[in-house]
């Protein structure tokens, strides 16, 4: 049985290096490192990377497949959601780093199998948000970029990142209370809110001031 890392990182702010520590941190020892660098998770599915199929073909019954977040896992809600439950059926236990998430396909309470389905369906449709948010802001970057004479307005400087903006959604869907989120995670209660109401619009805007 092996612990697998994989790292996809597409743009200059990420690297390999600062998942393999941020997996560290998490308590996580590995015995290879599966990464894929500079390619778009937006545009390009995982059976079609060097890295993923790598996957698919080192991944066996009984080993722990690591990864930053679902959305490393596929470049759209099918795709996220696909390759997990392929993943789930060849034995594999995926785990995440970010809220230590683990999807298991040997669990056979039903309950528990239906909590798991549950969640896979809504954290790939989360992946596909932040993807289509992505997307958006990469317009609006090649717009400036190409010196049009449009005037845009970013908004003000959202006040939390990402990766807290996938722990607002995990843990709001977990049944946790705004005040508890807040406090977690650092933010206010104003910005767990605006992240509940929207979270493919705070994606945005946390793409676009990037």
């Amino acid at each position: 049985m092996a612990t697998i890392l994989y790292a996809r990182v597409s743009t200059a702010e990420q690297t390999i290096e600062h998942q393999k520590t941020q997996a560290q941190a998490a308590g996580f020892v590995f015995d290879h490192v599966v990464s894929d660098d500079g390619v778009s998770g937006v545009t390009t599915k995982l059976a079609d990377r060097e890295g993923g199929r790598r996957l698919f073909d080192l991944l066996r019954s009984g080993d722990m497949l690591v990864v930053r977040w679902v959305d490393r896992l596929g470049r759209n809600y099918e795709d996220v959601s696909d390759n997990i439950r392929e993943f789930m059926r060849r034995g594999v236990v995926i785990k995440t780093i970010i809220n230590g998430m683990t999807f298991d396909g040997a669990t056979k309470e039903p309950m528990a199998q239906a909590v798991r389905d549950a969640l896979i369906g809504f954290m790939a449709a989360l992946s596909q948000a932040q993807a289509e948010a992505t997307k958006e802001a990469q317009k609006a970057g090649i717009a400036h970029a190409r010196g049009r004479d449009e005037k845009v307005y970013l908004g003000r400087k959202p006040s939390y990142t990402e990766d807290q903006i996938s722990q607002v959604v995990s843990l709001s869907g977990a049944g946790e209370g705004v005040s508890t989120v807040a406090k977690r995670l650092g933010l206010s209660r104003a910005a767990v809110y605006r992240i509940q109401k929207s979270p493919s619009a705070a994606f945005a805007s946390v793409q676009s001031w990037t």
